[in-house]
């Protein structure tokens, strides 16, 4: 994905401009950018349109993962990011993005659109544990599940082999449920 097809408000277009061509259909929204209204959206293109909010040492997670990944039409309000590296980083406040401080390894960040992002088997882990605290991220595990088959039975797998993580009895249900709807 070449970068000319992704349209920031501000950078070369206003906002004004984008809604107006948005309104002549000659652009379609997309996360945080507008992109040409025929260009074929992919997991680099997501990416590509969080990339504003996503820090550096940090990796989009939970529900903008799961969309970036194919999960859903509509990018998830508001964002979800996670340090990705192990120091701790300070973010800027943003009322689009909830940063989890929760460090993430390296293995289970893959760089998709120039923005670092958590594999799917990562994020379905992560939707799935964090069930218990947050119900809105259901909809995003099932979305994930229909959009890649077998992953929740790979989740979880993972999940069972964890111990004394919070989440996980309500994790391995959920997962147990979207593993016999996707066979």
């Amino acid at each position: 994905m070449h970068p000319a097809f992704l349209y920031l408000p501000g950078d070369r277009l206003t906002q004004p401009e984008l809604c107006a061509a948005r309104l002549d259909g000659h652009v379609v929204e997309l996360g945080e950018a507008y992109i040409p209204a025929d260009l074929v959206e992919g997991a680099a293109l997501r990416a590509a349109a969080v990339a504003a909010l996503i820090l550096p040492g940090s990796a989009a997670s939970g529900p903008t993962a799961a969309w970036i990944h194919g999960a859903g039409d509509a990018p998830p309000t508001p964002h979800h990011a996670r340090r990705a590296v192990p120091q701790r980083i300070r973010p800027r406040p943003h009322r689009r993005l909830v940063f989890h401080d929760t460090p993430v390894p390296a293995s289970d960040v893959t760089l998709l659109g120039g923005v670092a992002v958590t594999t799917p088997l990562r994020t379905m882990i992560d939707l799935a544990l964090g069930q218990h605290r947050d119900p809105t991220l259901l909809p995003w595990a099932r979305s994930l599940a229909a959009a890649r088959p077998g992953l929740a039975e790979e989740a979880l797998h993972v999940l069972r082999s964890l111990t004394r993580v919070p989440g996980t009895r309500a994790g391995v249900a959920v997962l147990e449920r979207l593993a016999v709807r996707t066979r």
